[in-house]
């Protein structure tokens, strides 16, 4: 082989090995975008260069890969989803109060599941492993939680608040907590029962015939005009004091 053939092979060896490490590289970076997806993204953004962020993601990769991570019996799901619709129901009466439990609730089910819960940043480097998608929900769900802390954030960022603090409860735990439509329309029927029975005892007519005369039932039309609760989120608003109905009409 001449020293010609011998120059050319070399730097076909090299072309060859550039390549690769090239394919490698890119695949091994398409690997991280897939897998963080919007928190690749933050990592850059907030990192010294790209390939800092790329590291520091590999390194939560391989810190993530030494816990043991386990999955929640039926019943300890059951009992997470009954706690969540009690402070579902609290958003009402307290808002604040309720993101606190809800902050409170999601802490406890992110140790339960093998997830170290001291410090706040190392607690989502070790979630955003699994969880990228929904990571920024718990961020912004927790930076509402320290405005209402100080005492600065208005009901509805409470109430994003624990529909953020929900898309991540419901991931870790495995089942959805938004309620169905059947169990909207379940809790519904009471209240319109409830309803027709307070328009009977107002107009004062018992006869089921009586109660489709629309001229003496103009009550019921007035109801279905009030706004509804926040269905699209299923955190309802706070009533105040000027949502409830009052009786003008004179007595004798």
């Amino acid at each position: 082989m001449t020293a010609t053939q011998v120059l050319v092979t070399i730097i076909v060896l090299v072309v060859i090995a550039a390549l690769g490490y090239g394919i490698w590289f890119v695949t091994r970076r398409r690997a991280l975008q897939n897998r963080f997806g919007p928190e690749y993204d933050r990592a850059v953004a907030e990192g010294d260069s790209r390939l800092a962020a790329e590291r520091e993601l590999r390194e939560r990769e391989r810190r993530h890969a030494e816990l043991e991570l386990k999955e929640l019996s039926p019943e300890s799901r059951a009992r997470y989803t009954s706690k969540w619709e009690e402070i579902q129901a609290r958003f009402l009466d307290d808002p604040a109060g309720a993101v606190r439990d809800a902050d409170a609730l999601v802490t406890e089910l992110v140790a339960e599941r093998g997830y170290p819960t001291g410090d706040y940043e190392q607690h989502l480097a070790h979630l955003s492993v699994e969880h990228a998608r929904t990571i920024g929900h718990y961020r912004d769900a927790h930076e509402i939680s320290q405005l209402s802390d100080r005492g600065e954030a208005t009901t509805e960022q409470l109430r994003q608040a624990v529909v953020h603090y929900r898309t991540l409860f419901s991931e870790l735990l495995g089942t959805d907590v938004t309620p169905t439509a059947s169990d909207r329309a379940d809790d519904a029927e009471p209240a319109a029962r409830a309803a027709e029975h307070d328009a009977e005892h107002v107009t004062g007519f018992d006869d089921p015939e009586a109660r489709h005369d629309a001229a003496l039932h103009r009550a019921d039309d007035e109801v279905d005009d009030e706004p509804a609760a926040d269905v699209a989120n299923d955190v309802p608003a706070q009533r105040n004091g000027g949502d409830v109905p009052h009786d003008t009409r004179s007595r004798s």
